[in-house]
């Protein structure tokens, strides 16, 4: 894959060839991008009970539920050290060209048997409703479990950023794109699948076409997705996410050092009804 790299403590940068290839795919996939040892710190505070109190699910248009929790600050626990840190967050403001802040971030869950599909969309599909002017804004999607195709790994179309945003419809609680126009998409790009190991990371931009299918596996397959927009596109209208809010960034070492499991004051989860893109429905975990 053209646009894959591995991750390398205290030598990794975004170079010119990474930049030029995520302009042409939109995406760049980074191998090893956490530590065993970070993920394992991140899911102990994923994994607490106090987390997942805030996990919510949404209605996938086939009788099941993609499980997700959105917070819209990074806070000062564990994974607002991630959201902050400075692979993650200079990695962002080198591929889109400008300092960024936090946007939201979310763990997308996929219980085994039973974790819902997520509809062929582009990010900005939701995110221009919100008043975002320009799609200038990207998701650092991280692998927590391993992603395969058996259980419901991402699926996109590296490129289709340059197809600019397209129309969107509800479809049960989530927006899916225009099912005629990916038909065409998809005769001259093909699908890609995001076969993950724990650690590993894809950097998409907003208006790349991604879904995945239903978990049927009896695999879980949990991803944490941070979300950043661009200082300079300050949405228009105040809505659910933040405006421009200025991001402090932390040394990466910060993520294993910190030992706060979960900072709710300082997160600002989203409440059920809140998200006015999104139809959240209380999941039992």
């Amino acid at each position: 894959m053209e646009y894959e790299y591995t991750f390398t403590k205290d030598a990794f940068t975004v170079t010119d060839d990474m930049k030029a290839k995520f302009d042409n795919y939109g995406c760049i996939l980074v191998r090893n991008f956490l530590s065993k040892e970070e993920v394992t710190h991140i899911k102990t505070s994923l994994e607490s009970d106090e987390f997942k109190a805030y996990m919510y699910g949404v209605d996938d248009g086939e009788g099941r539920k993609a499980h997700m929790n959105i917070w819209n600050q990074p806070g000062d626990d564990i994974t607002g050290m991630l959201g902050r840190c400075d692979k993650v967050v200079t990695t962002c403001e080198k591929l889109l060209g400008g300092e960024v802040y936090h946007y939201h971030s979310k763990l997308m869950g996929k219980p085994p048997k039973e974790g819902g599909r997520h509809l062929w969309h582009q990010d900005y599909g939701y995110w221009y409703e919100n008043g975002c002017l320009y799609p200038n804004m990207i998701t650092v999607f991280m692998a927590m479990d391993k992603c395969e195709k058996a259980n419901g790994c991402l699926q996109y179309l590296p490129g289709t950023q340059k197809c600019g945003r397209i129309e969107h419809h509800r479809l049960g609680g989530q927006f899916e794109a225009d099912g005629e126009r990916i038909k065409e998409i998809q005769k001259h790009i093909p699908l890609q699948y995001a076969e993950l190991e724990e650690g590993d990371a894809l950097f998409m931009h907003c208006n790349v076409l991604h879904c995945s299918s239903a978990n049927l596996s009896d695999k879980r397959r949990w991803a944490l997705l941070c979300c950043y927009n661009r200082a300079d596109n300050n949405p228009v209208k105040e809505h659910h996410h933040p405006q421009y809010t200025p991001l402090k960034k932390v040394n990466d070492s910060e993520i294993l050092s910190c030992k706060k499991l979960i900072d709710v004051e300082g997160k600002s989860f989203m409440p059920l009804g809140v998200d006015k893109t999104s139809l959240l429905q209380k999941v039992e975990t």
